[in-house]
């Protein structure tokens, strides 16, 4: 039987692909999200190191690891390795009734890498799910505490947490919420600190303080007995566009999550595990150290899914005193996603990647920046290491953003992929805070990896400026 499927795959591999929407069953996912009869995607084929190709042989770039999340690229063989023998040993063990090694590996070397104040782990299958654990979680820290009138989770607009709907609450996006606000319950948002297209009258570190003021004044009016939690992107993925806040801000965060008794949650999704050239972006601002950090993406490199929280261990055992943690999943702690996060942060650890997340990511933003130079449609460049973002605009005298009926980020996008170079974008409020593709290379990207991405965006850039009619 297991050849029969097996010829039967080789078989659909060698035929070509139909339109979408155009089969009477069986179709791929993306059927969901387009009109019938638009054209498939390329099928891929095989990906090794930042490389993909399709069937027809063509290869790509891929400049955006994924989703910002195949952080040490296609074909490790280490993983792979790692993979295949904890499957043949033992697929899935049940955490209330077996520990497994994988687990327990990971989680000594996770805490290691993450430093003291992380000592416990809960490790689910995605980013969406481990937000989702790190608000319950923090609800129970506070009632542990007799703390039992803090529910609200205060979050910044624009942002992005998640799209399960306890993460969507906390999800700053006006068009996801018009769509699925009845059916939550919505928390409050503050601003978020941006430092492009700042509102008239402030320059970035008075835009950075006003923000957090706003925090200050929205935790006192909501009641300070009332907030239990702040949760920031501290280096911002498709909301913000890497948005990497002035140091006042992170600063101030914290001085005033302590002063109410807040707990500070940062959602590392897309930015931790070594990608912004620190293995937690916290560690760029040592005086904003969370109480709790939510990782994902990066941490399973797209070889499993794989999403966790890091505690510390004092809280944690609060919580199991008064009865423990009222949450968990039928693949929570699955050693099949352990042994590849053991696995990819060993890759990581062991070959400096987070050191080569910094030393490209300054050759990359090099390259960027003179971009916003040469063309009429690069507005801005911001992001840290290998977590960079591009953003485009219609007017760069003054800022303005291409109309969202001009799809500008996703023009460039598809230019991108025509030429061979994949990019990774998606509309935030239906376009409303401007359109930016994330450069996110993998972290094993070497120098002339990063130059020939480098020159497939401006190629690209060119291309997308004569398409959208700016000279």
């Amino acid at each position: 039987m297991t050849e029969l499927r097996r010829n039967a795959l080789d078989a659909a591999l060698e035929q070509p692909t139909p339109a979408l929407g155009t089969l009477p069953r069986g179709e791929p996912v993306q059927v969901f999200a387009v009109p019938q009869g638009t054209p498939a995607r390329p099928r891929i084929d095989r990906a090794e190191g930042i490389y993909m190709w399709d069937i027809s042989g063509r290869r790509y770039i891929d400049a955006g690891s994924g989703p910002v999340a195949c952080n040490i690229g296609y074909g490790n063989r280490r993983v792979l390795d790692a993979l295949q023998r904890q499957a043949e040993a033992a697929a899935f063990a049940n955490p209330s009734t077996f520990e497994s090694a994988a687990n327990r590996l990971f989680a000594e070397r996770l805490t290691e890498a993450a430093g003291p104040g992380y000592e416990r782990v809960f490790v689910v299958s995605g980013g969406s799910e481990a937000n989702e654990a790190a608000l319950k979680l923090a609800r129970q820290m506070a009632v542990a505490r007799g703390d039992t009138s803090r529910w609200k989770v205060i979050s910044r607009q624009p942002s992005y947490h998640g799209g399960t709907l306890g993460a969507l609450s906390v999800t700053g996006d006006l068009s996801a919420h018009d769509m699925f606000g009845p059916m939550m319950q919505v928390m409050p948002k503050v601003p978020a600190p941006i430092t492009y297209r700042i509102p008239d009258g402030f320059d970035q570190e008075s835009w950075a303080e006003h923000c957090a003021e706003v925090l200050d004044r929205t935790i006192v009016d909501e009641g300070p007995g009332g907030v239990l939690a702040f949760i920031q992107e501290p280096v911002g993925g498709l909301a913000t566009g890497a948005l990497v806040p002035h140091a006042a801000y992170m600063r101030r965060v914290r001085e005033i999550c302590d002063r109410h008794g807040v707990i500070l949650i940062h959602d590392e999704v897309m930015s931790g595990g070594g990608r912004t050239g620190a293995f937690l972006s916290h560690e760029h601002w040592p005086d904003c150290r969370p109480d709790l950090v939510v990782m994902a993406k990066g941490v399973g490199a797209g070889y499993f899914p794989l999403g966790l929280v890091l505690a510390p261990r004092d809280r944690v055992a609060e919580i199991a005193e008064s009865g423990g943690f009222m949450h968990g999943h039928t693949a929570h702690g699955n050693p099949l996603a352990c042994a590849v996060g053991l696995a990819v942060l060993e890759e990581t650890l062991e070959r400096g990647l987070i050191a080569n997340a910094a030393a490209q990511g300054a050759r990359l933003r090099a390259r960027l920046d003179a971009l916003v130079e040469l063309s009429p449609i690069v507005g801005d460049v911001r992001g840290k290491g290998l977590l960079m973002a591009l953003e485009l605009v219609k007017d760069k005298a003054r800022k303005t953003p291409f109309a969202s009926s001009a799809m500008a980020a996703g023009t460039l996008a598809k230019v991108a992929m025509e030429q061979g170079l994949i990019l990774y974008q998606r509309r935030t409020n239906a376009g409303r805070d401007g359109d930016w593709v994330m450069i996110s290379p993998p972290l094993i990207a070497t120098e002339a990896e990063i130059d020939l991405i480098a020159d497939g965006i401006e190629t690209a850039v060119r291309e997308t400026a004569r398409r959208l009619g700016v000279a």
